[in-house]
């Protein structure tokens, strides 16, 4: 019969540390490790929102990513001289020109249009224009995708147009469809293009034509494939199945340096973003430098998390941005301040109230379940004059409190003037000796201050996607976080995409990777996956006795270099070496099934012994589960050619017993599923 002493014992905790061991470095012990787990105490409560998301438009994730629209500057406002990504197409002696045409405006928000002007077509002759979509325009057999597009046409123009999905060597079409009745006024036209049994390839293009000459005007051409739910302006199916694999509790959103822009102008307008598709201005994603066409505004942020049943951790601005413009803390934040309660109104607030109403018009009557609201990101990077986020926050703080009491407020940064409910933390690490100083630092942090949200976190080792050396160390710190979840109660990696083709990756080691057809998981996405799946509710303690080490040797520090750049007069000396744990471990266990997951990270070159003693309960079922991942090489990787080399291999295992001794692979990720009775 289990025993289950409900008093948090944080004072027995388990040994901790990252750091990346040479091979040829002898381990310094001889027997096994003893991991003496006691099942019949509690450490702490692992946070039911430990695992989320964190998301923002960095390395093409929306724009060619996640949000399934295949039109590359579909709204034309890429470039404000040359209708980029846009192409002539002049068929058999067609002859015609395309241009940018300020004169013949969309809308108030896209105030520009595409002429075609077709000088010459009859018979099979044809022109128009062709959109080369983001690296190509995937195709699968027997598919629908769903087109459309405004456009007007001058005066005699007699039409009609075909819009079709072409090879791009042009021997190949694989869907059409003919569309009329063009008028002398800004007309949508639909089509449905179906693929029948075209083969799988990205080497195609978007193309709409005419046979007759005449002036045409063209904006906000679309064409979606099928969608994740089938969701209208949805995303991508094969990526927002990975995701919910996943099962993450939350979503932190729109990000990340994408909320605040470079400058005031260019942050994440949410107000912008809810007019329909057409109405959306959108505006350039400066700190990433490429243009967002916002068709994900915050209705589709809100619709991602009902589809894939997260929480949303909601983002708002709060007055810097990071070339260093900010709004003092006075009554020139009052309106960003205002924005933020409008914003939170748009997700909780009841169909009669202004923003609430606003969401029921939007085609959203229910309200959105909201726990977490965030104030601005990494605003510790506001220095000058000794930083104001201090005052901004209490602003936003006061106000959101008074009418809202119930949210819990994240800070970016320590505060003094109020005393936050969270504080987010960032951890990017480049190396694996600084994962070293940090793995273990909740262990010890005294529980009196707020909670920790992780809000961006990774081992930055592996381009586009991290290797199997940085899902080990990610799993290291995960242990840490798990073990410390009654104070770490949110964590979410980041970036969490990235689109592999040429020049559109912006930082390197991303979770997911991605190309025009297809997406995989790197082995730090699987690492997160058996984090998120396989936990309690409980952590156990864990006593541990001779577990290995290695002598490591952690990296020289840089020296600080003059003002005019020159070399540091005394070089900076090497740290010594020290010995460091070549395991990595923690147990939790689920109060409801009485299932035990301990996770245990082998992070050296060598099979590593562990002898495992069960105490505080009467016996473990013989019969368990363990969900391994293991590599030959830490440099061992995914990719788009070979998306499933390094994943979890779930095997069943027998003679489970309150002692036993298992065996881990070299540079390998373990749980074990235990069932105690």
């Amino acid at each position: 019969m289990l025993r289950i002493n409900l008093a948090k014992s944080l004072s027995v905790l388990a040994w901790i540390a990252v750091a990346w061991m040479p091979a040829n470095l002898p381990a310094q012990s001889a027997g096994p490790a003893v991991l003496q787990i006691k099942a019949g105490q509690v450490a702490a409560h692992v946070s039911p929102r430990l695992y989320g998301l964190m998301t923002e438009e960095i390395n093409f994730s929306y724009e060619g990513g996640l949000y399934a629209e295949l039109v590359r500057n579909r709204t034309l406002m890429e470039d404000s001289k040359e209708p980029v990504h846009w192409t002539l197409v002049q068929e058999r002696g067609g002859v015609g020109s395309i241009a940018l045409d300020p004169s013949q405006k969309f809308n108030d928000a896209l105030p520009i249009s595409l002429k075609l002007t077709i000088a010459q077509a009859s018979g099979n002759q044809r022109v128009g224009i062709a959109n080369e979509g983001f690296w190509g325009i995937p195709v699968r057999p027997n598919a629908r995708y769903r087109a459309s597009f405004y456009a007007k046409a001058a005066p005699g123009f007699k039409g009609p147009l075909s819009i079709a999905i072409v090879s791009d060597d042009g021997a190949t079409t694989y869907a059409t469809a003919q569309i009329g009745g063009l008028t002398e006024t800004w007309r949508k036209y639909q089509a449905v293009l179906n693929t029948r049994s075209a083969p799988v390839s990205a080497t195609n293009h978007l193309t709409i034509t005419a046979a007759n000459p005449g002036d045409v005007w063209f904006n906000m051409v679309s064409l979606f494939p099928p969608t994740f739910d089938n969701r209208p302006n949805g995303n991508r199916k094969d990526i927002m199945q990975l995701l919910a694999d996943m099962k993450p509790a939350f979503l932190r959103f729109p990000g990340g340096n994408y909320l605040e822009g470079n400058t005031i102008a260019t942050r994440f307008d949410w107000k912008k973003t809810l007019d329909g598709v057409p109405q959306r201005p959108g505006h350039m994603d400066d700190a990433w430098r490429y243009w967002s066409t916002d068709g994900m505004g915050l209705l589709e942020f809100l619709e991602w998390c009902e589809d894939l049943h997260m929480e949303p951790v909601l983002a708002v601005y709060a007055g810097y941005s990071l070339r260093g413009q900010r709004v003092a803390p006075g009554p020139d934040l009052a309106p960003y301040v205002q924005d933020a309660l409008d914003e939170i109104e748009y997700l909780t607030g009841p169909a009669a109230s202004t923003w609430g109403a606003r969401r029921t018009k939007d085609g959203h009557p229910a309200p959105f379940p909201l726990t977490y609201v965030e104030i601005g990101n990494e605003d510790q990077f506001d220095r000058a004059g000794g930083g104001t986020y201090d005052g901004r926050f209490t602003r936003f703080y006061d106000a959101i409190k008074a009418k809202y009491p119930k949210l819990q407020l994240i800070a970016t940064t320590r505060v003094t003037a109020r005393t936050p409910d969270v504080i987010d933390e960032h951890y990017y690490r480049n190396s694996e000796d600084l994962m070293a100083s940090t793995a273990h630092m909740y262990d010890s942090r005294p529980r009196t201050g707020p909670k920790v949200f992780v809000g961006e976190w990774a081992t930055r080792v592996g381009s586009p996607t991290p290797n199997m050396s940085a899902a080990l160390g990610d799993a290291a710190w995960m242990t840490g976080m798990e073990r410390n979840s009654d104070l770490v109660i949110m964590s979410s990696y980041a970036p969490l995409f990235v689109n592999v083709n040429k020049d559109a990756m912006q930082w390197r080691t991303d979770l997911i990777g991605y190309d025009t057809l297809t997406s995989y998981g790197s082995p730090a996405y699987y690492a997160q996956k058996m984090f998120s799946l396989y936990h309690g509710d409980l952590v156990l303690p864990i006593v541990a006795q001779d577990v290995p080490t290695r002598l490591w040797q952690p990296s020289t520090p840089a020296g600080r270099k003059g003002p005019n750049g020159e070399p540091p007069a005394t070089p900076p000396q090497a740290p010594p070496p020290q010995q460091v744990p070549t395991l990595f471990f923690n147990a939790t266990l689920d109060s409801g099934t009485h299932n035990i997951f301990l996770k245990i990270v082998n992070r050296a070159a060598m099979p590593q012994a562990v002898r495992i003693e069960v105490g505080g309960l009467g016996s473990l079922d013989p019969k368990g589960q363990s969900i391994a991942m293991s590599a030959p090489s830490p440099d061992g990787t995914n990719s788009i050619a070979e998306p499933l080399k390094i994943v979890p291999v779930a095997t069943p295992i027998d003679g489970l017993s309150t002692r036993f001794t298992r065996t881990f692979p070299p540079y390998s990720i373990t749980v074990l599923q235990m069932k105690a009775r």
